[in-house]
């Protein structure tokens, strides 16, 4: 902990962190930007490429609301995957304390961008 600072926040996928979130607590942990870019646990577990972490998406994050801490959760929708999921998120989170951002997913390969878009209502 350290005076002066008045958020230390953490961006995870959520793998680990039910192990170390009492002691990121302890250290004055007090805000987490996770990435739930489904509620599929299926689809979870491909984007992590993890058997075994499908741990449903909702109960994690009704676990961390719990946690008392400020929650962003950060989707990136992604066409073909996830973009059918989009109000399911927002019912989800609708009456939770958190925040929800969506990200549109810009793939780079590290020589060029891709930049087939989602468009409109898509």
């Amino acid at each position: 902990k350290l005076e002066g600072l008045k958020t230390i926040a953490v961006t995870t996928n959520g793998i680990n962190l039910t192990r170390m979130l009492p002691q990121l607590k302890e250290a004055g942990l007090n805000a987490i930007n996770i990435s739930l870019d489904t509620l599929v646990p299926a689809k979870f577990e491909f984007i992590v490429r993890r058997k075994g972490t499908g741990l449903s998406s909702m109960t994690f994050v009704l676990l961390l609301v719990n946690c008392l801490l400020f929650l962003k959760v950060n989707c990136v929708v992604m066409r073909g995957f996830n973009e059918d999921e989009l109000l399911d998120f927002v019912d989800f989170t609708k009456d939770l304390p958190l925040d929800v951002r969506f990200i549109e997913y810009m793939p780079f390969d590290g020589k060029q961008a891709c930049f087939e878009t989602l468009r409109g209502m898509e």
